[in-house]
């Protein structure tokens, strides 16, 4: 990978925005209490601490309820872009702002707003993934570059409703299209320079250009 070393390469099942919509339920629904959770936290309820420090049992499960067999349908029927795009799209956006001399982290997500592919560049603050996968939020919900929409707020303050706790309305996100539907975002945090996220949308655009996603 040279400089760009896949510190973190994530590809996770998605659901669908309103409602996600999965095959069959799993133990590994427990959402974290706060609002600014990211989409697709979803934990085991077993195995963790909980609010008293306690270790929380495993419980009595069914043989396959941990995880299903081969053949399974899938997880998630979320559109969103494929695992080798989505990988290609976040190398494409580190290796962008790599060449410019910035260590970055960038995040694609499906439509759900669940990550489908997160990389981090070498020697970057494993944090900007997840900034990254915040900006990208923006940029689906508003199917616009995440650096537009503080300017769609501010000209129309009912727009605001779009907004939820766990985004990041700053520039560095642009959404995926593919034949004009959306697909997704990918969002990049990490790149210096004003205005905020400049940078870092320039290299966004770069992940999504190099999959056509345009």
């Amino acid at each position: 990978m040279g400089r760009i070393g896949a510190a973190v390469i994530a590809v996770m099942a998605a659901g669908v925005i309103a409602a996600p919509a999965r095959a069959a339920d799993t133990p590994f629904h427990d959402q974290p209490a706060s609002s600014r959770s990211l989409p697709g936290d979803n934990l085991p309820p077993f195995g963790m601490l909980d609010s008293q420090g306690r270790l929380v049992p495993e419980p009595n499960l069914a043989a396959g309820a941990l995880h299903r067999g081969p053949g399974a349908p899938p997880e998630s029927t979320a559109v969103g872009p494929s695992l080798s795009r989505a990988a290609a799209a976040a190398r494409a956006a580190v290796a962008a702002c790599g060449k410019q001399g910035f260590r970055v982290g960038s995040a694609v997500i499906d439509t759900a707003g669940e990550a489908r592919a997160m990389v981090t560049a070498d020697g970057s603050d494993g944090s900007h993934v997840f900034v990254a996968m915040r900006k990208a939020l923006v940029a689906l919900a508003f199917a616009t570059p995440s650096s537009k929409v503080r300017g769609v707020v501010d000209a129309d303050p009912s727009r605001l409703a779009k907004v939820t706790p766990a985004m990041f309305v700053e520039g560095g996100a642009v959404p995926l299209f593919s034949k004009g539907k959306l697909i997704g975002a990918v969002g990049v945090s990490g790149a210096a320079g004003l205005p905020i996220g400049r940078q870092d949308e320039t290299c966004a655009a770069a992940g999504r250009d190099a999959i056509g996603a345009r």
